[in-house]
């Protein structure tokens, strides 16, 4: 059986890193570089590192300040943010990137993920899908950092991704972001039974059971956290310690 990941998440703002808030981003929080070197020690199975500014700027991912990051990073790292083409995906792990996060240029154009995913294999492609409800409590798909709202389904959209070559599925709760009041296991799980790429669960945690509950409840097969981490005295180990009491398979 795989093990369950959990997954760490930086949010990258002008120069430096974020607190997310619905998708409002503006609390600075410290360095990258700083919080790789913690993340390094706290037996963390991944790390995503997002730039949440990149698109709705126009410009593309920052190379040289992923090659950085990424000499210092001894843990699988998972780069979005501003990725727009395949050429952008090499650079990307050119410089040290092992798995690349792509959300806009993909669901405004859904063909480009089948080039990516024929040039560097699937297993590195992730597809980032960010989900509000709207005002008939329906999930739907937003772009652009959660400010452009679209028609997809995000049911529909993990179907799409699924047959056109995405590794996994980043599923991130707009609603829920930076709340710490537990992960929208309803859009989880129907995203989860859909398709049979692993879907991570992003967007809401706050205790080690919002962890276990995305597990069992919302079939998800890893957790990202990002204020949870940050702002309490919880730690990646703690939580993975807690899933393993609650029967789930994680690498102690």
């Amino acid at each position: 059986m795989l093990k369950t990941r959990i997954i760490p998440t930086l949010l990258y703002r002008d120069f430096g890193l974020v607190k997310g808030m619905k998708f409002d981003s503006r609390r600075a929080v410290g360095s990258p570089m700083q919080a790789i070197k913690v993340y390094n020690l706290r037996s963390v199975d991944e790390l995503v590192f997002l730039d949440v500014t990149a698109t709705q700027q126009g410009r593309g991912p920052d190379f040289g300040l992923i090659d950085d990051l990424a000499d210092d990073c001894f843990m699988p790292l998972a780069v979005g943010g501003g990725v727009r083409t395949a050429d952008d995906v090499e650079k990307l792990l050119q410089v040290g990137a092992d798995k690349v996060v792509v959300n806009t240029a993909v669901v405004e154009d859904p063909s480009i993920l089948g080039d990516m995913a024929q040039r560097f294999g699937s297993q590195c492609i992730v597809v980032s899908i960010d989900t509000k409800l709207d005002h008939a409590k329906r999930s739907k798909v937003w772009t652009r950092s959660g400010t452009v709202a679209t028609p997809w389904d995000p049911v529909r959209l993990a179907r799409e991704v699924e047959e056109l070559g995405a590794g996994e599925i980043l599923l991130t709760s707009i609603d829920r972001d930076g709340t710490m009041e537990g992960y929208d296991l309803e859009t989880l799980r129907s995203v989860s039974s859909e398709v049979s790429i692993p879907v991570i669960a992003s967007g809401g945690a706050g205790t080690y059971d919002d962890m276990r509950a995305a597990i069992q409840d919302g079939l998800a097969s890893a957790v990202a956290a990002a204020s949870m981490f940050h702002f309490t005295e919880q730690t990646p180990l703690e939580a993975k310690l807690y899933l393993d009491r609650s029967g789930i398979p994680v690498r102690i």
